[in-house]
């Protein structure tokens, strides 16, 4: 069976309605790469596996996450919830 991880990785949807070029695309997940592996992306990816890990949610299944507050603590959250709350239209990226 196919890993589901990561299966639109450089093929996202988003980049077709967005007209971009074979060229843009590259240059986007360069720098998406780039992002990810700055000090910052890895401190803030530490700091949610180890929340993870400490509330018993890491890895084993149960379709929960730790999702950042408004206030700045962390409380369980249904992954899909979480993961899909992306600040369009005005709207907080934080519970």
């Amino acid at each position: 069976m196919a890993s589901k991880r990561n299966r639109m990785a450089g093929d996202h949807p988003s980049y077709d309605k967005l007209n971009m070029s074979e060229e843009r695309r590259k240059k986007k997940l360069e720098y998406d790469s780039n992002y990810e592996k700055s000090n910052k992306r890895v401190k803030y990816r530490e700091e949610l596996n180890k929340a993870n890990h400490h509330a018993g949610t890491y890895g084993n299944g149960d379709g929960m996450d730790m999702s950042h507050t408004k206030i700045g603590g962390m409380v369980k959250e249904n992954m899909m919830s979480n993961r899909g709350r992306n600040g369009h239209n005005g709207k907080s990226t934080k519970k």
